[in-house]
């Protein structure tokens, strides 16, 4: 039995093999020449694909952007606080409705967290209260305590608790809250003190002593516990320490006579004058 005589079957898709190496099935095996037709030009149909191969996914559609209904509100980013701009002459500066960084430094003992904590609550805009010493005790296993001896573990914790604090300073004065720092801060160490609180805050941060008399000093310190308690040896050397602050001309509080919400108000009297006129360091 005779079968009709046509093109023979493309060979099939192997891989090398395609339009890309020079191959082409109507080149190799034309079909039935017909007068007048250009050779070629019936469509030939594509190769079926090899095995395994999967087509790519066609483009996902573009949709437009969705709201973000989480309730997320977006913060702007912290950065270093300015100075304080001070009022025309003719108005008295309000320390109490200002937006304020204020570094509050004094010995243990000389009241600076309880001070502080009353300010905060005090005022009449937002204020956050920042310790220095509860940002380090943040640090639980592996604490170095300073009253078991100095050494490069209690230097790097309390670098690395003053970042964080002068961190949370900028970010929360960035949303307009003020906030009030407190640190033993010593005079004869200015780049790692004033210096290092003034590269984490800013140039406008408001420094001020609080130094009562040592006697007062050392009667606040035998009334605490923990490690926040230290020896009186200890207590009467950092207090002597501190007395390099006369003359350097940061504002200084002695609060030896006052409680409290006296000194408070004292410190609201300083940093009005210290808007006016800030303190050069």
């Amino acid at each position: 039995m005779q079968h009709a005589v046509g093109s023979p079957l493309p060979q099939p898709h192997q891989p090398g093999h395609g339009p890309t190496d020079g191959w082409s099935p109507a080149a190799h095996h034309p079909g039935p020449h017909h007068p007048g037709a250009h050779q070629g030009s019936v469509p030939v149909p594509p190769p079926p694909p090899a095995p395994g191969f999967t087509p790519p996914a066609p483009p996902a559609p573009q949709h437009a952007p969705v709201p973000d209904t989480t309730g997320h509100v977006p913060l702007p980013p912290g950065g270093p606080v300015a100075m304080p701009s001070a009022p025309p002459p003719a108005t008295a500066p309000d320390a109490t409705a200002t937006t304020l960084a204020v570094l509050l430094i004094g010995p243990a003992g000389a009241g600076k967290t309880s001070v502080a904590k009353y300010w905060a609550d005090h005022r009449r805009v937002p204020t956050a209260h920042i310790s220095l010493d509860d940002v380090r005790e943040w640090v639980r296993s592996g604490f170095a305590d300073p009253q078991s001896g100095w050494n490069d573990n209690s230097e790097a914790q309390y670098r690395l608790a003053r970042r964080t604090c002068g961190f949370a300073a900028r970010n929360f004065l960035a949303n307009g809250i003020s906030c009030i720092l407190d640190d033993a801060v010593f005079p004869d160490r200015p780049v790692v003190g004033l210096g290092g609180w003034k590269r984490h805050v800013g140039p406008g941060l408001l420094p001020v002593v609080l130094l009562p008399g040592l006697e007062i000093v050392l009667e606040r310190n035998a009334e605490r516990s923990g490690n926040r308690r230290l020896t009186d040896e200890e207590v009467a050397r950092i207090h002597g320490r501190m007395a390099g602050w006369y003359g350097s001309g940061l504002p200084i509080i002695d609060n030896s006579q006052l409680d409290v919400p006296q000194t408070a108000q004292i410190l609201d009297d300083v940093l009005a004058r210290s808007i006016a006129s800030p303190p050069k360091w």
